[in-house]
């Protein structure tokens, strides 16, 4: 399955596709403006980002794009790091928040939905019903999981760049700068043509499949 068709987004799974990016985008941004915070940053405070409302977060062209393209950006936190006492290492946990709030939403969810399984609740529920809560639960996850490898991707503008920018040395960050208009080139070349199933084709193949699984038995181990 490449990355272009992981997901058919057809007018019957558009209400649970875009549920789940909402819901995604909103937890990703928010972490990154609560972590900062935390570390003393005034700023997403500021600028209404500390806060749930997908209003203050979602982009309208990055949602539309990741709905039909699979790929899309909400608007980014600003951060101060001049307030960070470590600004290295604190820049690299505020970033690292946004994914990892996904992963954390996904095995949430997993687990809610495990949980509401083994109550018995879907079994008085219409298949039509069923339906919808399977279908609604299992592309918030999905969507979530995805969330957190796409953003570590060493592209700009994504975490994972940033990450990489506060591991390197000042004068390769600089340099880095640079070119990096470029890379964001790069990164959309690949995320719209057939070349990007080389390099996303693994996420979608293997990390992915291989995460939700491995979430899936540790929750079982966990409930029995």
């Amino acid at each position: 399955m490449d990355f272009l068709s992981y997901f058919s987004a057809t007018l019957n799974q558009l209400p649970f596709l875009l549920t789940a990016v909402l819901i995604g985008l909103t937890v990703h941004e928010f972490a990154h403006a609560f972590v900062a915070t935390r570390f003393g940053d005034p700023t997403p405070r500021n600028d209404g980002r500390l806060t749930l409302n997908p209003a203050a977060h979602l982009d309208l062209m990055g949602t539309l794009f990741f709905i039909f393209f699979h790929f899309g950006w909400a608007r980014p936190v600003l951060v101060d790091r001049r307030h960070f006492r470590r600004p290295r290492l604190y820049s690299i946990l505020v970033t690292f928040a946004g994914p990892f709030s996904n992963l954390l939403v996904a095995l949430v969810t997993m687990a809610l939905w495990m949980v509401a399984t083994a109550a018995g609740l879907m079994e008085g529920m219409s298949s039509q019903a069923g339906y919808i809560v399977n279908t609604l639960f299992g592309t918030i996850v999905h969507i979530n999981v995805l969330l957190f490898f796409f953003n570590l991707y060493p592209f700009p503008p994504l975490d994972g760049y940033r990450i990489v920018e506060d591991l390197v040395s000042p004068r390769l960050r600089a340099k880095m700068g640079q070119y990096e208009q470029w890379g964001i080139f790069v990164f959309l070349i690949l995320a719209i043509t057939p070349l990007g199933q080389f390099v996303f084709g693994p996420m979608f193949n293997y990390a992915i499949p291989m995460t939700i699984e491995a979430m899936s038995s540790l929750l079982s181990f966990l409930f029995t």
